[in-house]
C-alpha cells in the first residue's frame, strides 16, 4: 500500500490543479472588473470590482460588492499619497440591503484632506439594552429592523508637518421598525423613542505620519474628535461625545506589519440609543454582535500581526480587549476579549479585501469588508 502512496498523492495533486484556477486564470478573470492589482494613474478613477457571496443567522445567504477606486486629484503633487474611495454594498435571501462608502483625498501636496463616511441599511438585528448587564444575556434582546442613513464628512488643514486641524458635519437618522416585542418593547423606555435623527458638528485635530491611509505599513496616527449635537443642528437632542484614536504600525520585515490600535469614545447628555458608544463591529471588537454591548463610554485597545503571503494572499491575526460603563470612572472594571484571524487578498496596490473571524466571550463573528480594519 505505501509504495502506491506517492502515486496516489501525485494524481491528487494533479486533478487539483485541473479544478483549481491558475493565479494567471484568476488574473484573466478579475482584469475585466479593474481588480487586476495595478493602479492607472492616468485615469480620473480606477476602479476595480469584487463580488462574493456570504451567510449569516441573521441575513441569510446573501451576495456582497466591494468596488475600490484610487486616483489622484492633482497629477502634478507628488507629496500627497494616492486618494481612494470604497464602495461595498449587500442584499440578502431576507430581504435584509445596505451600502456604504468611504473616501480619502488628498490635495495640494497633501496641505488639505478631505475625508468622508456614509451607510444606508435596512436589516433585521438585535437591541439588548443598555449596559454591560443586558448585554450579557441573549433573553434580553429583541429582534427588530433596522433603518438607517449615516454621513460624516470631514475637511482638514495641516498647520504643521503631519499636524492637522478640521471641521466637519455628523448626521445619523436610525429607525427601528417592527420590534417583536410591539407595546412591550425595550425602545419605549428610551427616551428617545424607536426613532432618533442627530446631527452636530465636529472639531478635529490629529498626527499623521502613516505611509498610506488606508493601509499603513508604518507611521503614528492620534485623532482627537468633540462633536456637538443639539436642536439647532436638526438633532432631536442635546449631547457631546469625545472620540480618541491612537494607532502605531512597525514594519517587522518586507512582508509582515505589527499594528496597534487604542480607542476611546466618551458621550454625555441626552444620549439617543443608537449614538451610545458601542463594544463589537468590523473594526473593533470583532467577534461580537455589533450594538449587543452600548453604553455611554467605552475603551477598547488591540495588537494586531499582518503577513504579506505570495502572489496577492495574505493573512493576519489580532488580540484585544474591552470595557465599557456608564460612567467613566467606572471604565476597566468589565472587560470582554476578542481573538481572530483573517485572510487578505489584494485587488489594487496595497487595497484588500478582508475575510475574518472574530471570537469573543461566547460570541463569534464573520466580517467581509474594504481595507484594513484599523
Amino acid at each position: 500500500m505505501l509504495r502506491w502512496l506517492p502515486l496516489l498523492l501525485l494524481t491528487v495533486q494533479t486533478a487539483a490543479c485541473a479544478v483549481l484556477p491558475s493565479r494567471q486564470q484568476i488574473d484573466d478573470l478579475l482584469r475585466p472588473l479593474g481588480a487586476d492589482n495595478h493602479f492607472d494613474h492616468r485615469k480620473t478613477i480606477d476602479w476595480g470590482v469584487l463580488p462574493g457571496p456570504f451567510y449569516t443567522p441573521e441575513l441569510g445567504l446573501g451576495i456582497g460588492t466591494a468596488v475600490v477606486g484610487m486616483y489622484r486629484p492633482d497629477s502634478s503633487d507628488s507629496v500627497s499619497q494616492n486618494s481612494t474611495l470604497a464602495l461595498k454594498g449587500f442584499f440578502s435571501s431576507t430581504g435584509a440591503f445596505g451600502m456604504g462608502f468611504e473616501n480619502y483625498s488628498f490635495f495640494a501636496n497633501d496641505q488639505w484632506r478631505f475625508f468622508t463616511t456614509g451607510s444606508m441599511k435596512n436589516m433585521p438585528t438585535y437591541y439588548w439594552g443598555t449596559g454591560y448587564q443586558a448585554g450579557r444575556h441573549d433573553s434580553n434582546k429583541e429582534k427588530y429592523t433596522q433603518q438607517s442613513l449615516q454621513v460624516a464628512p470631514v475637511v482638514m488643514y495641516r498647520i504643521a508637518d503631519a499636524t492637522y486641524l478640521g471641521l466637519g458635519w455628523d448626521f445619523s437618522s436610525t429607525h427601528a421598525d417592527d420590534p417583536d416585542n410591539g407595546d412591550h418593547s425595550l425602545f419605549l423606555s428610551e427616551a428617545a423613542g424607536p426613532s432618533s435623527i442627530s446631527s452636530g458638528v465636529s472639531a478635529h485635530f490629529s498626527y499623521d505620519t502613516r505611509d498610506f491611509v488606508a493601509n499603513a505599513s508604518r507611521g503614528q496616527y492620534f485623532n482627537l474628535t468633540y462633536t456637538h449635537f443639539a436642536p439647532e443642528l436638526g438633532s432631536d437632542s442635546r449631547f457631546e461625545t469625545l472620540e480618541s484614536q491612537y494607532n502605531l504600525y512597525h514594519s517587522l520585515s518586507a512582508k509582515s506589519v505589527l499594528a496597534l490600535d487604542l480607542y476611546g469614545r466618551f458621550a454625555s447628555g441626552e444620549v439617543p440609543w443608537d449614538r451610545l458608544s458601542e463594544l463589537g463591529n468590523d473594526n473593533r471588537m470583532r467577534g461580537y454582535y455589533q450594538g449587543r454591548y452600548r453604553d455611554r463610554n467605552a475603551f477598547s485597545g488591540q495588537i494586531e500581526y499582518r503577513r504579506k503571503l505570495n502572489w496577492r494572499h495574505g493573512y493576519v491575526l489580532w488580540a484585544g480587549t474591552g470595557t465599557m460603563s456608564r460612567d467613566a470612572g467606572e471604565l476597566g472594571r468589565d472587560w470582554l476579549p476578542t481573538v481572530g484571524a483573517g485572510y487578505r487578498f489584494e485587488f489594487k496596490p496595497r487595497m484588500n479585501v478582508r475575510l475574518d473571524f472574530g471570537v469573543g466571550r461566547q460570541s463569534s463573528g464573520f466580517y467581509f469588508q474594504v481595507g484594513e480594519a484599523f
